[in-house]
């Protein structure tokens, strides 16, 4: 019988697949991660769900929440969205590429989605402003952030709903992002970020976060991965095809293992080494890494901006 924590089994990506909904698997990693807070190195870090803040001078009286006051002889007054501590942007990339998935574990799209759900769960509940969006070639949907508790029932709905579909193109959306985006705050972008084209692609990507950087933007990356898009463990002869463009190339895998594995860790060195040198958060995630990796990187970031 399993010793694991009962809590844990939330933040596996294979378990949450199983789940009716986006709702209740957002609201399930999410509790999963708070309470495993408290049994991890990170004692003491405190993730609070203040529906409201304390009264001070000058804050209208009309604010005042007297229930509150009855029931603890203190002032506190009802936060609204104005006051939102962070506005943030999730970046979704919805082309083909991110529909890949290896035997037994969910789609890198599926994980991206469940993870931006929980994302999104954690901010409106502590008052910072959750938007999306999808893109392939282009923006697809665009729900900008918002923190009110109904939203949510929105954003969880698109996720639900959301495929990949399409072809990236790394020089027409980032950018097309980037000038949508007027106000800052923190963008987080889920995608495998894969090249098809090593010669242009991974400089078009490139050129796209930094477009972000430069309008004053902090920015969290989430390379997210099947581990078959990183170990090139293909042993019979097999026909590959670009799920993209549909070209097809037939292949013996051994012939090539140690190139090609080669050409896949120096361009995964490079694009973290890059992101790092533009002061550009960088997390690598596959597709069975547990959901609470991901969303300490995100409230390391957020206590970095507003602590």
């Amino acid at each position: 019988m399993s010793t694991e924590p009962l809590y844990r089994k939330y933040l596996h990506p294979a378990t949450i697949s199983r789940l009716s909904n986006m709702h209740l698997r957002a609201r399930l990693v999410v509790e999963g991660f708070i309470t495993g807070l408290h049994r991890s190195p990170y004692h003491g870090f405190s993730v609070e769900f203040a529906e409201h803040r304390q009264y001070m001078p000058g804050d209208e009286i009309r604010h005042v929440d007297w229930k509150v006051y009855g029931k603890t002889d203190r002032f506190y007054v009802k936060q609204f969205e104005e006051e939102t501590n962070l506005k943030c942007y999730i970046l979704i990339d919805q082309s083909a590429s991110m529909g890949i998935v290896d035997a037994g574990k969910v789609s890198k799209f599926a994980y991206a989605s469940y993870l931006a759900a929980a994302l999104s769960y954690l901010m409106i509940h502590q008052r910072d402003a959750a938007g999306l969006m999808l893109f392939h070639e282009r923006i697809q949907r665009y729900l900008p952030p918002r923190s009110v508790q109904s939203y949510l029932t929105r954003l969880l709905g698109e996720l639900e709903n959301a495929q990949p579909t399409g072809a990236a193109n790394w020089t027409t959306s980032l950018h097309q992002i980037a000038e949508q985006i007027k106000r800052r705050g923190l963008i987080i972008i889920l995608s495998d970020f894969l090249p098809r084209d090593l010669d242009k692609e991974p400089a078009q990507m490139l050129a796209g976060l930094k477009h972000f950087r430069h309008r004053k933007h902090e920015v969290l990356v989430f390379q997210i991965l099947d581990p078959l898009d990183y170990r090139f463990d293909f042993r019979d002869e097999a026909i590959f095809q670009d799920v993209e463009s549909g070209l097809q190339l037939p292949t013996q895998p051994h012939h090539l293992r140690a190139a090609v594995q080669k050409e896949i860790d120096s361009y995964l060195a490079w694009f973290k080494r890059q992101c790092r040198e533009n002061q550009i958060d960088y997390t690598l995630l596959d597709t069975a890494t547990d959901f609470d990796q991901a969303l300490m990187q995100y409230l390391l970031k957020r206590k970095r901006l507003v602590g």
